[in-house]
């Protein structure tokens, strides 16, 4: 059985393959991003079917995404905490992005149960939405 950090490292370094991330999830995972919320965004995904959908649209949205810098602060077995850059372009405007993440996974019976990450508002706005920033 995968560990944690097993599974968040299988996770981001697969980032644009959904065949191989869903297989890393639970049937009753939870996927969110709370903070898009705030800019009317959809922030949570329940289950694998709806979490598999979100991962088939992320490389649509964002072409060429990577995660890079990747640095693991908590592992143990059931809970990974980690900081990561992203890099991509927006399919829909042509904008390079760039976003540094944080992301907690909590691991059950060797499968992600829930994978929780925070990220810089301020691209997201700015690049995605078109808002200006001052």
């Amino acid at each position: 059985m995968k560990t944690a950090k097993e599974l968040l490292l299988d996770y981001l370094e697969n980032i644009g393959n959904p065949d191989f991330q869903i297989e890393l999830f639970a049937d009753d995972a939870v996927f969110e991003l709370p903070y898009l919320a705030s800019i009317g965004i959809p922030a949570r995904w329940e289950g694998r079917e709806t979490i598999y959908q979100f991962l088939t649209n992320l490389p649509k949205t964002f072409q060429g995404f990577k995660f890079k810098n990747i640095k693991i602060h908590i592992d143990t077995p059931d809970q990974a905490f980690g900081e990561y850059e992203a890099t991509a372009v927006i399919a829909s405007n042509g904008k390079e992005y760039a976003q540094h993440y944080m992301g907690r996974v909590v691991a059950e019976q060797g499968k992600i149960k829930l994978i929780r990450e925070a990220l810089n508002m301020l691209p997201v706005i700015r690049d995605i939405k078109g808002i200006t920033v001052d």
